[in-house]
């Protein structure tokens, strides 16, 4: 499991690793839970956290002990037929298989698993063909096996340049030369096959791999290979160090934190930054006045307000509650003091919180129309929408009144 840039977070390889990639939020509470002996029907409750969003890439890699790596339709596949119970799919052109298969093969008292991977090409380092999506999966095996087809029809291949270009594409690709190598020589039952793999095996012996020819239509000398595999199953086993157990640390909060911080800010606002607040202000439901009342009750018993007038905050001072984009932005007013369950109201209401509608009333103008402003060119006021006259036109007006009762 890895980010976008690459940086490797986790990588589970033991039977039952465990890695949180992204941590959820807490649950909600309700009404009920917010109850006590001075609030004793909440009209509100607390919102459940969001919980935590990452983009990241997470690449399987099939977990074998043994990889049989070599070109398309060399016989990996009919060879894993052979000895496992496992049934890819077998067909006479390349790249038949397009995913690895696993098989799990006993031999003796062994037992262990045995990965087809598909057909590698010169080039598979760097992408060709299905490359890379290819080699991952030979990094998690304890062992290699080359499958050379000695059989092949085409005139510039034989198992030794095909071997060089494998392992050329094996060393490109990085963190598998000390994987141990067996080298399986396949299709030893038609007559080129087996003229094939007699002429090169000394040359593969003096480079120094174990070779076994085999045929995997034939099944001719599948045993050997079996227990030339579990040979060395048995020695990377026998060397492997049990993975120490992740000890618990714990790291409790000190117990004179106050778990928030106050700054104040190049353009007169200050930010709050804190687990609990930040916390707090994602429960709230903004548009539940006594829920909005009860946070500020829960920021005064923090602190907040005392470290805000420390700090020179005013009424209207922006204040802004976390970081980024996920920052809850409000116009402090200092005024809302603690102690709302002791506020008689409706369920939902806080007495200190203004309704909208009173704040409505508060903030609304007599105001004239559009079709009334059209209107007002036969009166000579100094803003068409307000009808409230000026000093002169009320003089004016009563001296057109007074003319007119005389």
């Amino acid at each position: 499991m890895q980010t976008l840039d690459g940086v490797v977070l986790a990588d589970l390889v033991g039977n039952g690793t465990r890695f949180i990639a992204a941590q959820g939020g807490r649950g909600g509470l309700g009404n009920a839970a917010l109850a006590s002996s001075k609030r004793r029907a909440p009209g509100f409750a607390l919102l459940g956290e969001p919980g935590e969003k990452r983009t990241l890439i997470l690449e399987l890699k099939s977990v074998a002990d043994i990889a049989l790596v070599g070109y398309p339709s060399a016989g990996k596949s009919s060879l894993i037929a052979a000895i496992s119970a496992a049934r890819p799919k077998i067909a006479d052109y390349p790249f038949t298989t397009l995913v690895p298969n696993l098989g799990v093969v006993q031999a003796g008292d062994t037992r262990f698993t045995v990965a087809d991977v598909p057909g590698l090409i010169p080039g598979a380092s760097e992408g060709k063909g299905l490359g890379l999506e290819f080699l991952r999966h030979v990094e998690r095996c304890a062992a290699l096996v080359h499958v050379l087809d000695c059989g092949t029809l085409e005139t510039d291949r034989d198992p030794i340049r095909d071997l060089e270009i494998i392992e050329a594409e094996l060393s490109h690709y990085g963190g598998l030369a000390d994987r141990p190598r067996l080298v399986a020589l396949n299709k030893i039952d038609l007559p080129d096959g087996k003229a094939m793999a007699e002429m090169v095996t000394p040359e593969l012996i003096k480079r120094g791999y174990q070779v076994f020819p085999v045929s995997a239509a034939a099944r001719i000398g599948l045993q050997e290979l079996l227990y030339g595999m579990a040979k060395i199953i048995q020695e990377a086993r026998s060397m492997k160090v049990d993975d120490e157990k992740t000890r618990i640390v714990l790291r409790p909060t000190p117990v004179d934190d106050s778990g928030f911080s106050v700054s104040a800010n190049d353009d007169g606002s200050f930010t709050i930054t804190g687990e609990r607040p930040e916390r707090w202000v994602h429960q709230t439901n903004f548009s539940n006045a006594e829920a909005v009342g009860y946070l500020a009750d829960r920021l005064a018993r923090l602190g907040v307000e005392r470290q805000l007038f420390a700090l020179g905050a005013q009424e209207g001072s922006e204040v802004r509650i976390g970081l980024g984009d996920n920052a809850v932005v409000f116009d402090w007013e200092p005024t809302i003091e603690a102690g709302a369950e002791l506020l008689s109201g409706p369920r939902g209401d806080d007495m200190r919180i203004p309704r909208e509608w009173e704040r409505m009333e508060e903030e609304s103008v007599d105001q004239l129309s559009d079709d009334e402003i059209d209107r007002q060119w036969e009166y000579n006021v100094a803003d068409p929408t307000n009808p409230q006259l000026t000093d002169s036109q009320t003089k004016n007006s009563q001296l057109d009144n007074g003319n007119s009762h005389a």
